[in-house]
């Protein structure tokens, strides 16, 4: 394989790599908003049970946060939802 081929495979690699972590992002917050509506939580009243700052939880539900594994228990508990539940089927992103 030439090394323009090697360069253009680990470029575009990477870069579906992002595509896929930002979808990823995207539809958790998707889940995280549709699931404190349900519960019928403000999402000031989502982030202040869950100890997060809410301009922060604005941007997990926009999928613009990539939230530790931490902040999203703690958004599962309240939610009384389990964190599989939030994470199951999203695209894989980079490993």
């Amino acid at each position: 394989m030439t090394i323009i081929r090697r360069v253009r495979r680990a470029f575009w690699g990477s870069l579906k790599g992002e595509v896929d972590e930002q979808a990823s992002l995207k539809i958790l917050g998707d889940r995280i908003r549709r699931a404190r509506r349900k519960a019928g939580l403000s999402q000031e009243e989502l982030a202040f049970h869950a100890d997060i700052d809410r301009s922060y939880m604005g941007g997990v539900e926009r999928g613009e946060r990539n939230l530790s594994f931490v902040k999203l228990c703690s958004i599962a508990r309240v939610l009384k939802k389990d964190t599989g539940s939030l994470t199951r089927g999203l695209p894989e992103g980079r490993g």
